[in-house]
């Protein structure tokens, strides 16, 4: 994985790797003899500075924050100096006050120093001589009169920024003998690292670069980490290291290698660009990405290819077009590809990411062919499709995930595990758990209700699409019955014939009692017949008979067809088994649904049966 990464950031590097865009808020204008001038407050722009793996006990030259620049602490030294002056009398409060002051001067102070300090490694370039006049010999009107105006000058929300040098109309971390020699240290340090610990990297096969102990570049914006970044590799205990090694030594990882992977790490986690939609009649803009998907709030998927080939197939796993998966699945069938001759060298890579505050979790990797690739999201779509009022019907990959719990809950991180899980039996067309069934049978189940407090349908057209994915994964892997998309007369397995006998008796007492029902058999028996057929279709098919003989006399021709197609469902089932398995309680609920989609078509045709729909169906 590692290694695809550093390929792939390879062509998104730009520049030396010793210097790195940095944002700058603030300007901190001065002269030529080191007179302070003024703060000029600046939108948030990004130039090249010190490139540093880590800010963690260090300071970047002439670009920082106020307490390694200025020293600030954020203090208001009269209120301390108050709190001195009384030290004998403060409460409990007040000490926790000056306790707090007296730490962050002192850190301030620290950084302060390593920033100074690296000032002085650079005491040979005659471009920052301004600068050090305005730390030593112009100090009273340099840095003093600089602190005393930066609280007055720069408000507190603004404070928080990087603040550069401007001589005037020239940064001076900007100008060219500056880069030259942030460049030329680089490689000083590069080249003694070399010498002092010359380790092969286990990622290029080279010494050319030194593997060193220390963090490898932070990676930003993944799920749940922190927002300074988080490290995909990182030793911080003995029990990870072997052979006397320290820190990230044990990971074998080149300074070039490492520059590479955060890199394009980073690029493929914030990469995309601002998309309008209409929203209420107003045309509004949200920022898409572009290799990157999230499944909840916890987890992200990344995604590219080797040689940047186009993946417009992913688009369709979340806005599935009917049209387009038709010109898909053609295209597969007929073994065309719209990537041309490379198409058998070029590779497609995913990576599943979830954050733990400093740390980055890999919970899934993904390599195959492009080829492959495609035929698998082309795989994907038959098994998901499934018949829905009279036409096929495509569930985007995120309603599936949301099928089998309850989406509105914000601790249940159920969907994003299903959904990285569905991802997975998309691109490399690998089989679904069945304990996902578990929580759709739960679901189907559950009264459901609307905003106005009416009964809702439980066994939606996602459900069924995610139950025949599921069940059909494990029947091709175990080489049983496939289920269809829609409903199959010849498929005599008891479970779906008891799901149809389900429905049918549903549709009996609907036509018998009217639709406006407060619990009908599917409330009150769904469970109970999905799970112990047999005692359960005893009672049943009193009920039913009850329901027919009523019928007959308000609506004899339509107490024939029900009838009739109760008995000959009936004969193929024999007798009810006494129980079913999970996958049995699946292919009932299939059935149930299959043979309610084809009492929605019979209705097209016979006017007659439109009474036995649903109030929520189409008609």
């Amino acid at each position: 994985m590692i290694k695809e990464l550093v390929d792939f950031g390879k062509t998104k590097r730009t520049g030396h790797d010793a210097l790195k865009d940095e944002p700058i808020s603030i300007d901190l204008v001065i002269d030529i003899e080191g007179n302070f001038h003024e703060f000029a407050v600046i939108d948030k722009i990004f130039r090249p500075a010190e490139a540093l793996k880590s800010k963690k006990g260090k300071a970047r030259l002439l670009l920082d924050k106020c307490e390694e620049v200025l020293g600030y602490s954020g203090v208001d030294k009269k209120e301390l100096d108050s709190l001195n002056e009384k030290i004998a009398e403060l409460n409990n409060d007040d000490r926790n006050k000056k306790k707090d002051a007296e730490k962050a001067i002192n850190a301030a102070t620290k950084k302060h120093a390593l920033y100074l300090e690296k000032l002085e490694n650079y005491s040979e370039l005659k471009e920052l001589e301004p600068v050090r006049k305005f730390y030593k010999e112009n100090k009273t009107n340099g840095l003093d009169l600089a602190l005393d105006s930066f609280v007055i000058q720069v408000d507190e929300k603004e404070r928080s920024g990087n603040i550069a040098f401007r001589i005037f109309n020239e940064r001076t971390h900007e100008m060219q003998a500056v880069y030259d020699a942030i460049i030329e240290k680089f490689i000083e340090d590069q080249q003694s690292s070399l010498v002092t610990k010359k380790i092969t990297c286990s990622i290029c096969g080279t010494s050319d670069y030194p593997v060193i102990d220390e963090p490898h570049g932070m990676i930003k914006k993944v799920p749940n980490g922190q927002t300074a970044g988080s490290a995909l590799v990182s030793y911080n205990e003995n029990a990870f290291e072997s052979y006397s090694l320290k820190g990230n030594l044990n990971s074998a990882i080149c300074t070039n290698c490492a520059k590479n992977y955060t890199e394009g790490l980073n690029w493929l986690l914030s990469n995309g660009s601002d998309v309008e939609y209409e929203q209420k009649g107003k045309i509004k803009s949200r920022f898409r990405y572009s290799n990157r998907k999230n499944f909840g709030s916890d987890t992200s998927v990344i995604f590219w290819t080797r040689n940047n080939a186009p993946f417009d197939e992913l688009s369709m796993l979340d806005d599935p077009n009917p049209a387009e998966i038709s010109s898909l699945l053609e295209s597969v069938a007929c073994g065309k590809s719209s990537v041309g001759e490379h198409l058998e060298s070029d590779s497609f890579y995913s990576c599943t990411l979830s954050g733990a505050a400093a740390r980055i979790f890999v919970r899934d990797w993904i390599e195959l062919s492009l080829d492959e690739y495609k035929k698998n999201i082309a795989q994907w779509f038959k098994d998901i499709s499934i018949r829905s009022y009279g036409e096929t019907h495509y569930t985007p990959l995120y309603a599936l995930a949301n099928a089998g719990h309850n989406n509105k809950s914000k601790t249940d991180k159920t969907g994003s595990r299903v959904e990285s899980l569905l991802w997975n039996v998309a691109i490399k067309h690998t089989v679904p758990p069945l304990w996902i069934i578990t929580g759709v049978l739960k679901r189907i189940r559950y009264i459901e209700n609307n905003e106005n407090g009416e009964k809702q349908e439980t066994l939606t057209t996602e459900r069924a699409a995610l139950i025949r994915l599921i069940l059909n994964r494990n029947a091709e892997r175990t080489g049983g019955q496939m289920i269809s998309e829609e409903l199959d007369i010849k498929d005599k397995r008891p479970a779906i014939i008891c799901g149809r006998i389900f429905a049918t008796m549903e549709a009996i007492q609907r036509a018998a009692l009217g639709k406006e029902l407060n619990a009908g058999i599917r409330e009150r028996f769904f469970s109970f017949a999905s799970t112990n057929p047999a005692p359960a279709f005893g009672r049943l098919m009193k009920m039913s008979q009850n329901h027919i003989t009523k019928l007959k006399h308000e609506k004899p021709g339509l107490a024939v067809i029900l009838d009739r197609q109760l008995q000959e469902l009936c004969v193929f089932l024999g007798e009810f088994p006494v129980f079913f398995s999970l996958e049995e309680q699946g292919q009932f609920a299939l059935g149930y649904y299959h043979q309610k989609q084809k009492s929605f078509d019979d209705a097209q045709k016979n006017k007659e049966l439109k009474v036995i729909n649903e109030p929520e169906e189409k008609e």
